[in-house]
């Protein structure tokens, strides 16, 4: 089996990235980030604001436009309100970081089938994946400073092609700036220069001064003319969407300095291998290649520890620091292929039954569990469920199986199959178990306009979710604690529950309130106000 995967490992990645994002990749809910990408990207393909973008016919400037671009683009292509094609560019820049990851592991000396373990673990580190459903920039900005990377690493290492190198790593690193600003410069760019200087020192910068410029100057280009032009063209609209960003990073989501310290626990089911690989005394002892095993270790440490600086902190922000960490993790695993079966000493045994037992004790859970939470709703989902528990069922007893005969390489590979398996059958069924009986969908509200001959209004910003699902534009007549009512005598008007008293007093007087309809898009139990919308029927006195 090595051997196959050592002859086509850029195709088997391929296979698992495919199976586990793009067989259902419609089927997860949007995200509010996504849906702000979504109606910026609609609105491109529809009123042309390729270089001003829009949401909601509003400036949005607040993240550069390029993947956006790629979605509109494959929303042009396969229809621009089909969600497979609008994540699709999302989910092939996972591959796309796998495949990166794959020939840097190389260039750092790592065997064929290390370089595919390391390829491995990053597509299926949990946050590398949710990614594109919770904020789709990120992978973009990221996936393409992985790009520049290995080129840069290539102009540092090799004599040979370095204007090659030099400027095809600026062509990546600045799409990176054009995907989310400089925000991978930071988390990515710089902690890569910092380890690489530790641990491989730069060296011949003088034949490599020119190309460096080069390299310096193509990346302004490309990175920075977006925002120049929306600069001239909107300044006002950019200032003041540029200043307010630039407060969130100090005032918004506080969190302490030691808040990423678990930062590990974002790559999934490899959380304890993660863990085990950053113990440094530990694996430098134990790994042939000890430099490229510093380069990664240091790299991932820098992450962290410049993510820390900021003050504003999410979770989403840590996917910088797993890709490096994915390399990390990779050493540790390659350890246990080759020594595994002869390890005796427990405190190096326990962590790995722990880790992979926990996964086969998941996997044979998993048809349990899924019986009590689909209760009624089994029936419509029954073919997906007996897949979904008939894989699992076999994973989990291949796994124990493989545990107790040490069989180190069936376990890892049975652990990717694990999650390729629950996102094939098993995504399905999540329909069902989040379930909202309350749940009214707001696209039925233009057969009521068109009836009624009115155009709907909001009351303060509208959530994306529920603009996506609209297909419109719904305008704001509430700011500033000031009511702009609307000329027509006759107009619907979408309101929060909370906001009704106060539109009712305000207005009251001259207007009637018809209640018509309540939408909701959540689709759990959970009740998120924000995507719940009162609409009412406003007409004057």
């Amino acid at each position: 089996m090595i051997k196959i995967f050592e002859k086509y490992p850029l195709a088997l990645l391929s296979t698992v990235v495919i199976l586990m994002l793009l067989v259902h990749l419609e089927v997860p809910n949007m995200t509010i980030m996504e849906a702000r990408n979504f109606i910026t990207a609609r609105e491109m393909v529809q009123d042309d604001n390729w270089l001003l973008t829009t949401m909601n016919g509003e400036a949005r400037y607040q993240k550069p436009p390029l993947p956006t671009w790629l979605t509109a683009v494959s929303g042009m292509i396969f229809g621009i309100n089909n969600i497979f094609a609008l994540r699709l560019p999302a989910a092939l820049m996972v591959l796309f970081s796998g495949i990166c990851i794959y020939y840097l592991s190389l260039k750092l000396m790592l065997s064929k089938i290390q370089s595919f373990h390391n390829s491995l673990i990053l597509v299926t580190s949990f946050y590398i994946f949710a990614i594109i459903i919770e904020a789709p920039w990120d992978i973009f900005a990221h996936g393409f400073m992985l790009a520049g990377l290995y080129f840069l690493f290539l102009f540092f290492e090799e004599k040979m092609a370095l204007w090659k190198n030099a400027l095809f790593a600026a062509f990546f690193v600045g799409l990176s700036v054009m995907s989310k600003g400089p925000v991978s410069l930071y988390a990515m760019f710089l902690p890569f220069l910092i380890s690489y200087g530790m641990v491989f020192k730069f060296k011949d910068f003088k034949t490599k001064f020119l190309p460096l410029t080069g390299f310096v100057l193509l990346l302004v280009i490309i990175g920075g003319w977006w925002f120049v032009y929306v600069r001239l063209a909107d300044p006002e609209a950019f200032l003041k969407i540029a200043t307010k960003e630039t407060e969130n990073w100090s005032n918004y989501n506080i969190k302490p300095f030691y808040y990423y310290w678990n930062f590990f626990i974002q790559s999934g089911l490899w959380a304890i291998p993660a863990l085990i690989s950053l113990l440094y005394p530990y694996l430098i002892k134990r790994i042939e290649h000890k430099k490229a095993y510093q380069f990664s270790f240091w790299w991932t440490i820098f992450a962290v520890v410049l993510l820390s600086l900021i003050p504003e902190k999410k979770s989403r922000y840590l996917v910088p620091a797993l890709i490096p960490l994915a390399i990390n993790t990779g050493f540790y695993i390659q350890y246990l292929l080759n020594n595994f079966s002869e390890l005796k000493r427990k405190g190096e045994t326990i962590p790995v039954y722990f880790n992979f037992g926990l996964i086969a004790i998941i996997s044979l859970a998993v048809p349990f569990a899924l019986f009590f939470l689909l209760k009624d709703g089994l029936q419509n989902h029954l073919l997906s469920y007996v897949l979904t528990s008939m894989a699992m069922l076999l994973i989990g007893i291949l796994l124990i199986r493989n545990l107790y005969v040490k069989k180190f390489q069936n376990v890892f590979y049975l652990t990717i199959l694990f999650v390729v398996s629950l996102a094939v059958f098993g995504l399905p069924l999540s329909k069902s178990i989040t379930k909202n009986e309350a749940y009214k969908s707001i696209n039925s509200l233009h057969q009521f306009e068109e009836k009624e001959h009115i155009i709907s209004y909001s009351v303060g910003e509208i959530t994306p979710e529920l603009l996506w699902e609209y297909n419109g534009i719904i305008k704001n007549i509430y700011k500033d604690k000031s009511v702009e009512i609307p000329a027509e005598p006759n107009f619907g008007l979408l309101l929060m529950p909370k906001d009704v008293e106060i539109m009712t007093s305000q207005m009251g007087q001259d207007y009637n309130f018809r209640l018509i309809e309540t939408y909701n898009l959540n689709f759990g139990s959970k009740s998120k106000e924000r995507l719940i919308r009162e609409f009412y029927l406003v007409s004057k006195k």
